[in-house]
């Protein structure tokens, strides 16, 4: 027989998840910071957004995911998770239910979306970087460095 913390424990996990729930486990990422897009909840990380709350009064949270991941979630729960209508959809970007999400559901869904984003961040700093060093190199045909 389960113990009594492990029961409450579970019963904390089988919540349907509510807006306080994505903003309470968006914030508990690395690196996560809170702003006001349009006037709602957005999420972001290294100053890029990741996630939003911009749907909450519909009962939804927004994940910027890649097509490839976005069409994994609605593979495995077409319940959970479905496109954002119009063209942000087809660029990834992803309802989530959040009435039919377990706390664990939530959780990876954005750190899927948080992980994302780091990555991307990654890929796109290499790129100025690179940029910069460039910059630097001299232009034989006037002897100046160019900026």
């Amino acid at each position: 027989m389960p113990s009594e913390d492990a029961q409450i424990h579970g019963n904390l996990r089988s919540h349907p998840m509510t807006a306080a729930d994505f903003h309470r486990i968006a914030l508990s990422l690395e690196g996560v910071e809170e702003y006001s897009h349009a006037g709602l909840p957005a999420f972001r990380v290294g100053g890029r957004k990741f996630a939003s709350l911009a749907s909450q009064a519909g009962g939804y949270g927004n994940l910027m995911l890649t097509l490839e991941e976005q069409a994994a979630f609605l593979e495995e729960a077409p319940e959970i998770f479905l496109p954002i209508p119009g063209g942000w959809g087809k660029m990834g970007h992803t309802h989530i239910r959040l009435a039919a999400a377990s706390e664990d559901v939530l959780t990876g869904a954005l750190r899927t979306a948080w992980k994302l984003r780091i990555d991307k961040n990654a890929k796109t700093s290499r790129k100025k970087n690179h940029v910069a060093e460039r910059s630097k190199v001299i232009d034989k045909k006037r002897g100046k460095r160019r900026l």
